[in-house]
This record gives structure tokens, C-alpha cells and sequence, in this order.
């Protein structure tokens, strides 16, 4: 990325300047006639990435980093008690500390600079920062041989016009971004290249993305269980904020099915509920559509509600999807489930393993077992939703739990419609601590027996794994704006909000007159650097983030790869063969996605773009919205053979996502 220098500026000008559309930008403090509630409002109020210097007094450093700087920038020079302060507050506040050394006369031996480098790491950077000097191309070439010597985030090049180009090189090889000038009348350093020159040297004809505010669609984590619980309560429920898909429709056609009435009118939803009690439905089989969630979560259900046998029937990647540990599960609670005859070719399963369509016999019995939580949360959620129904009290421990946002999902949902579920995890000091689901080691459920569900009246809150796409998008390609999700939501895949902060892209959100958390949330680019998470409880976002990762200077890890064998196609396989096809390097290792990644701006200046060419979906949604975001970043068209599947879980993303492709 491209940083453009401001200096002898006041605050109105620099705004101005910010709102002109720079991708990020250094403010020298120390030549900005800038007060500290200026330097308050500054930090504190911009979405594009701001770099924080200040040579000598650090006070206004300080309050930089306090405001919300993304970079301090502090000379390695600088006193030590200056040093220790600076990095005491970019770690509170997330800063990344840039530890730098300027030479104005030449370029030392490399056995000097390597030394300074080594020096700025241990003094604390996040980025070393080395600028010399250059009188001849040989000085260029010397501090640039730097990239091949350092281990590191690393900004080295020349000052002077004989080290102009090593501005732009430094970027081919790998530092996260360089510096330019407004203008040749604004350079603050010798051979500094005006911003708009760079920009064209480095993109080229490069269109960037940047969109209107998108309103999200529903959660369909939430709108499917609100859906199902409304068809069980008693009383009419309104459910606002819905948007159709596939998996929702398909919820909607088990409510009718069970008996509910249900009605839709623009974003409204309005379930007439049946009174849910046990054995008073008389079904002889229940259609899922394609939605592994539905049909885990009815399988509990049904064996509650139904006086007798009744069949679950699906379609599509369903039929060939295993229903991992549900025979084990059910059984703990004297349901049995009988694999229905299917010319669907099917893969080779466990034998606690079952497939779609099948037969569930009850009645389901309450009492206390313990289950594995290894393959997952969906059937487990089922069970919370219909053991309270029965007549007993019962207790499930779930050990080696995944997926356990989803879980409270359902809790959640449960409450709203008056019914009762307690729960406790358990887990390492860490995880007492920090609340890490990852250290979760079990969680105990206590449901009380003889529940009623009750109806309900409230918004379906904006997707998480809908917006997953465009905010990965914003942070390597431009900017994105996004209305309609809750920043306290318990939805799993609200953690690309963490992961996206911690590969380095810029986010923010608008606040809400009322205080709600329903602001406007932006993305946009900044450097991004390669990232370590553990997807084991949000596995939708890894096809998305195996895309951020190649664009991630850097060797990324994304954990769980354990989660996504049975989705709607062989996840792990698919991803590996999509990068691979991309030009990506990656491998798995164990239960861990590596990814090897590099900047934008590399890419595009090495020739390094990703392959277009003709890529498979595996009628996987997540696949091809990932690919989607992937083709903003190749250097030919990508044609996906199959993106009607996107219609599962957000029918208008590509029409959507298309149009503004369309006018990069």
C-alpha cells in the first residue's frame, strides 16, 4: 500500500485530504500545528489507516496512540524511558509500533544495517523501518538486499534521486507499504514521489472497490431456529427483518408442515403456532429441503412431537451428507433412526453415522446422558429445543464441544420464546479467564421438563457469514460499508470481525443515535499481515479465509480443518484445490490450514495475481461467494460452474456482488 506524507497542515486540511480518498497516510506531528483535542479527533474519527510521527517530544505520540493511531512511528534513537512508554501504550491501545532509523549522508556496510534491524526488533517493533541514503545504485541495491536478510515485517529503501525506484521496489519485496508525497511541493524527504505517480506505478490500472451500504440479509442461524420455535408456541408470533433463502424457506415449509400458518409480507413473518405438546403430531414424513441444520434440529423434535415413525426426507448435497454421531446421540435418549433406501451415491460413514432420508422412531425420553460435541452442534441444538417439551428433567453434557456460539444461538432463541435452559462451561484458568470458547473442555445443559413454548414478537438480526464475503473484500480491495449487524451478536462467524483486526484492516463502525449495535460497519484496506486463528467454531468462514490469508504477507494458520469434511462438500479438500488452481501455496497439517500469502501490491508488481480460469463449486455456497471475492484479485476471469447454490444462504450475493465488480 501507498502512504501518503502530510506535513504543514492544519487539521481542516488534513480531513480534507483523507476525504479525497488516500489509502493511508503519515501525519508528522511534529510539523502539524495540531492541538490535542485536534490530534483526539483525528486519530479517533477516521477509517483510513493512520500512521502516528512525532521526532522528539513523544507527548503528542502518546496521545496519537491513545486516539487510535493504527502506526506509531518512534526513531530507534529515542530515549529509552520515550521508548518504553510508546510501546507500552500501542500494546493497550493495538498499535503497531514502527521502530525506525533514517541515515541523510549514505548507506553503511549491511553488516550495519543489519545490525540497526536487529536492533529496532529488539527495542520492540511490529515493522522495522530503515531508510538511507543513496549516491549510487549500489547504496540501493545494498538496502534492499535487506528483504533477503531480515525475518520480519521490513520498510527499507533509498532517499535521494538515485534511490527513487527503490520506493515502489520495496513494495515487490514485501514491505507492508511505502511512503509518498501529496505532491513534489509537499515531499518531506529527498526523492519522495507524489502519491498519484506512485499510485499508477504500483495499481496501474487497478479499479478499486468501494460500495453504497449494503443491507444485510437475516441470519439464517437465527431465522431458522426463530421460525421453528414460532410453528411449536402458542399464539401468533411476528418475526421482522427477514430475507428469503433457501435454508429459510425451507424452515418455513417445515412450520406449515407441522401445522403452523404462517404468513410473509415484505421483511415480516407471521407464525400462527400450534401449541407444541408430545405426541400430538400424526406425520408420516417432513421434508427438510437441503438444510443439514433443519434436519438435525427436527430429528429431536419429531421423535418429541410425533405419535409414531415418520420419515426425514431432503434434497441435493443433503442426501450425501453424513449426519456424523447421530445414531449414538439419539439412542442416549431412546430414539432410533433407520437409514431409508436412496439411489443417491453416498460416501463411506461410520457406523454411528447416518444419512438422509431416514426414519425416526421415539418417543424421545428425557433424562441425563453424556455426548460428544466432536462432529458438531446442530443435533445437540435439536435436543435443547425438544427436550423441554417432555415431561422430565434432563441433563446433557456435552465434552469436547464445537460449534459453540451455535449452541447459545439456540438458548437464545429458546428464551425469547419463554423457555428455560440453563447451562454452564468448563474449561482450563485459561479459558476461566478469557472465556475462550477454544479452551472450552464441556458444557453442562439443565433443562427443566413440561415446557410450553410461548409466542414471540422480534427482528431477526443481519448475517454474519453473509457479510464475511464483502468485509474480506473491503480489506484487500478497497472499502465496503454494511448495515444491519449486531456487534454483540452470538453468531459464530461475528469472529471475522477479531480475525480481520488482527491480519491489520481497517474497521470501524458508526454509532447509532440510540447507542444500539446496529450501526453502519466499515472495511477498508490497510496492510494486511498473515494471521493465526482457530476456525473450529465458525467453520464457514474458512473457505473466505483461506482467500483473505493469500492475500496476507506472510505464512498464515487457520485451525479446525477437522470441521469441514462433512459440509456440503469435502471443505478442506475443495479449499486446497481451489488455491491451488489460484496460484496460492497452502497445505494442511493435522487439523491446521497453512497458508502462504502476500500483499495486493506484490502481487499485481511480481506478476503474481491469481489464475482466472474455469473453477468448480462443488454446489457449495461458501466456495462460491469465496471465489467471487477471490476474482477481484485475478488476473483473468474466474467462471464458477455452479453458483446457484448461493441461493441456500443469500440469493441476491452475486447479482449484488456483480454489479459493483462490474464498476471497479
Amino acid at each position: 500500500m501507498i502512504c501518503v506524507s502530510i506535513q504543514q497542515k492544519t487539521l481542516p486540511e488534513i480531513l480534507s485530504i483523507l476525504d479525497a480518498g488516500v489509502m493511508m497516510a503519515e501525519i508528522r506531528l511534529d510539523r502539524c500545528d495540531l492541538s490535542d483535542e485536534d490530534i483526539e479527533e483525528l486519530f479517533g474519527n477516521t477509517d483510513v489507516p493512520l500512521v502516528a510521527t512525532c521526532r522528539g517530544d513523544v507527548g503528542p505520540l502518546l496521545k496519537a496512540v491513545e486516539a487510535g493511531a493504527a502506526y506509531a512511528d518512534l526513531e530507534v534513537e529515542a530515549p529509552p524511558l520515550d521508548g518504553k512508554a510508546v510501546r507500552r501504550a500501542c500494546n493497550a491501545s493495538g498499535t503497531l509500533l514502527i521502530r525506525s532509523w533514517h541515515d541523510f549522508h549514505g548507506t553503511p556496510s549491511i553488516e550495519r544495517l543489519e545490525d540497526v534491524a536487529d536492533r529496532c526488533k529488539r527495542f520492540g517493533a511490529d515493522i522495522v523501518k530503515i531508510v538511507t541514503t543513496a549516491h549510487s545504485a549500489e547504496n540501493v541495491d545494498r538496502v534492499l538486499s535487506l528483504y533477503d536478510r531480515f525475518a520480519g515485517p521490513l520498510i527499507a529503501f533509498a532517499m535521494g534521486e538515485t534511490g527513487r525506484e527503490s520506493r515502489g521496489e520495496c513494495l515487490r519485496r514485501g514491505a507492508p507499504f511505502t511512503y509518498a508525497a501529496l505532491s513534489d511541493e509537499d515531499a518531506s524527504a529527498p526523492g519522495q514521489i507524489p502519491y498519484q505517480d506512485m499510485l499508477k506505478a504500483v495499481y496501474g490500472d487497478f479499479h478499486f472497490l468501494d460500495t453504497d451500504v449494503l443491507q444485510m440479509p437475516s441470519s439464517k442461524s437465527f431465522a431458522q431456529r426463530a421460525i421453528v420455535a414460532a410453528a411449536l408456541a402458542d399464539g401468533e408470533s411476528h418475526l421482522g427483518g427477514y430475507s428469503p433463502c433457501g435454508d429459510n424457506e425451507a424452515a418455513l415449509e417445515v412450520a406449515r408442515a407441522l401445522g403452523a400458518k404462517v404468513k410473509v409480507e415484505g421483511r415480516t413473518v407471521t407464525i400462527r403456532g400450534i401449541g407444541a405438546a408430545p405426541g400430538m403430531l400424526h406425520l408420516d414424513t417432513l421434508h427438510t429441503g437441503e438444510s443439514g441444520f433443519l434436519t438435525r434440529q427436527m430429528i429431536p423434535l419429531l421423535a418429541a412431537l410425533n405419535d409414531g415413525p415418520v420419515k426425514v426426507t431432503g434434497e441435493k448435497t443433503l442426501l450425501r451428507r453424513p449426519l456424523a454421531g447421530a445414531h449414538d446421540m439419539m439412542a442416549s435418549f431412546g430414539v432410533s433412526l433407520r437409514e431409508d433406501p436412496c439411489d443417491e451415491p453416498r460416501p463411506k460413514a461410520r457406523k454411528i453415522d447416518c444419512f438422509v432420508p431416514l426414519t425416526v422412531k421415539g418417543p424421545l425420553v428425557p433424562g441425563r446422558a453424556d455426548v460428544s460435541g466432536r462432529d458438531g452442534s446442530q443435533l445437540i441444538s435439536g435436543l435443547l429445543s425438544a427436550l423441554p417439551l417432555c415431561e422430565g428433567r434432563s441433563t446433557v453434557f456435552v465434552h469436547d464441544p464445537r460449534s459453540i456460539p451455535y449452541m447459545f444461538i439456540t438458548l437464545d432463541v429458546l428464551r425469547r420464546f419463554g423457555v428455560k435452559v440453563d447451562s454452564e462451561m468448563e474449561g482450563d484458568d485459561e479459558f476461566l479467564e478469557t472465556q475462550d470458547f477454544s479452551r472450552c473442555t464441556g458444557v453442562t445443559f439443565r433443562i427443566p421438563g413440561g415446557q410450553r413454548y410461548q409466542a414471540a414478537d422480534f427482528d431477526i438480526e443481519g448475517d454474519w457469514s453473509g457479510a464475511a464475503p464483502w468485509m474480506v473484500a473491503g480489506a484487500i480491495f478497497g472499502r465496503v460499508r454494511l448495515a444491519g449487524l449486531d456487534t454483540r451478536s452470538l453468531q459464530a462467524d461475528l469472529s471475522i470481525l477479531d480475525i480481520l483486526s488482527d491480519a491489520g484492516a481497517s474497521i470501524s463502525q458508526m454509532d447509532l443515535p440510540d447507542g444500539g449495535s446496529c450501526g453502519v460497519v466499515n472495511v477498508q484496506m490497510a496492510p494486511l499481515q498473515a494471521f493465526f486463528t482457530d476456525a473450529t467454531h465458525c467453520p464457514d468462514l474458512f473457505p473466505m479465509l483461506s482467500v483473505l490469508a493469500a492475500f496476507c504477507d506472510g505464512e498464515s494458520h487457520i485451525l479446525g480443518v477437522g470441521r469441514l469434511a462433512h459440509k456440503e462438500t469435502d471443505r478442506a479438500k475443495a479449499i486446497l484445490e481451489m488455491l491451488s488452481a489460484l496460484g496460492v501455496e497452502a497445505s494442511i497439517s493435522d487439523d491446521e490450514l497453512i497458508v502462504r500469502g502476500m500483499s495486493l501490491a506484490r502481487r499485481i508488481l511480481t506478476g503474481q495475481l491469481l489464475r482466472g480460469g474455469q473453477y468448480a463449486s462443488h454446489g457449495d455456497h461458501r466456495m462460491v461467494m469465496a471465489l467471487s471475492v477471490a476474482s477481484l484479485g485475478a488476473a483473468s476471469p474466474i467462471l464458477i460452474d455452479d453458483t446457484a447454490c448461493v441461493a441456500k444462504s443469500y440469493p441476491g450475493y452475486l447479482d449484488l456482488f456483480e454489479r459493483y465488480e462490474s464498476i471497479r
